[in-house]
């Protein structure tokens, strides 16, 4: 009788945690609001930061291939959306058919970058790939002349938000009594997208193909030598890992309205692969800590340097932002030195890095 208990008392405490944790999202971006506006954007930042990470995580940290260009996925399905989707070319294009069209040719874009650099591991790929952003944006930063397709970098503005029937994500409405403006909207719409790639990450990383990205990252020879198509697999990441980031970007350009190739410079690159990093390359839930630590702490320390100058000195002796990076950047190095692996790293991450502490 009490094994029949202890076998159900597990399922029914995640069930009853599980519950909590979705009451405690579904009310967060009201709780929010009654602080300002500001932070609901910010949430769904975040949100979108989560994506990327996520995204990112299939081939840094599934398939060990280092990338650090990977914001031009992002950049590219955000244009996807923005050219599709307002007066640039005054197509305006329901959104259910341009995000998937934006995946697709992140997708692509992913292949491209992917298929030159079959042979590069390290360093190399690295510098590869960061080359690869940088020209993905001066290329959105040029292409006005001799035909305006992206504006330069003027931007696009005016982007069509999410419609679905009558429901407009940019319009606030009242329903029930409560007041659903835009961002609120787009927090639930972002929050079913991302519970979508969880689910999608979590298969991969238990599937056949997941365990090929791991017998890749660990030693692409004897990879080969078992069977594994490492080329297919290598491109696989590649596509896949773009895929969401086209997808990330298509939801960001129409929740902003507008955007620009300023939007996807190379310290957003750094920053998402920061988040990955820091959370446990490998593991999704490591990597969504991550994202939502590097997310939320730069803006609370934003909000909190200089009034604590302010308070401390009488009036603000340097200035909030170089501060706020100083923090941030000493936060960093401090867990890199503590926790090399991340904060929640994967099971194989950790005996890999115990292997190597163990070794004279």
């Amino acid at each position: 009788m009490m094994s029949v208990r202890k076998a159900w008392s597990v399922p029914y405490c995640a069930c009853i945690g599980m519950a909590l944790i979705a009451l405690a999202l579904a009310v967060l971006p009201f709780a929010l609001a009654s602080v300002g506006t500001t932070w609901v954007r910010i949430t769904n930042l975040a949100i979108l930061f989560i994506l990327l990470s996520l995204g990112l995580n299939i081939v840094v940290g599934f398939a060990g291939l280092l990338d650090l260009g990977y914001i031009a996925f992002y950049a590219v399905g955000a244009y996807v959306y923005a050219l599709l989707a307002s007066p640039q070319f005054d197509i305006h294009l329901p959104f259910w058919a341009i995000i998937p069209l934006g995946a697709l040719v992140a997708c692509l874009f992913g292949v491209l970058l992917g298929a030159p650099t079959l042979k590069l591991r390290g360093d190399y790929l690295a510098i590869v790939t960061l080359g690869f952003g940088e020209i993905i944006r001066i290329f959105l930063n040029n292409l006005s002349a001799p035909v305006n397709i992206t504006n330069g970098p003027q931007g696009i503005s005016r982007i069509d938000p999410f419609r679905i029937g009558g429901f407009d994500f940019g319009r606030g409405e009242t329903f029930f009594g409560l007041n659903f403006s835009g961002p609120i909207k787009y927090y639930y719409l972002l929050l079913l997208v991302l519970v979508a790639v969880i689910i999608v990450n979590i298969r991969l990383q238990h599937s056949r193909i997941g365990r090929a990205w791991e017998a890749l990252r660990e030693d692409e020879v004897a990879a080969r030598a078992v069977g594994i198509d490492t080329t297919r697999m290598k491109l696989l990441a590649f596509a896949m890992g773009a895929s969401f980031g086209g997808i990330a970007g298509g939801i960001f350009s129409a929740m902003q309205g507008f955007i620009s190739p300023e939007s996807f410079v190379l310290v957003e690159s750094i920053m998402v692969l920061a988040m990955v990093v820091l959370g446990g390359m490998g593991n999704v839930w490591g990597v969504i800590v991550g994202a939502l630590l590097l997310s939320f702490v730069p803006e609370l320390l934003r909000h909190t340097v200089e009034p604590f100058q302010r308070w401390l000195f009488g009036r603000a002796i340097v200035e909030p932002e170089v501060v706020r990076m100083l923090l941030f950047g000493l936060a960093l190095v401090l867990m890199m030195l503590l926790r090399p692996a991340g904060l929640l790293p994967s099971a194989v991450r950790r005996r890999e890095l115990a292997r190597r502490s163990n070794l004279p």
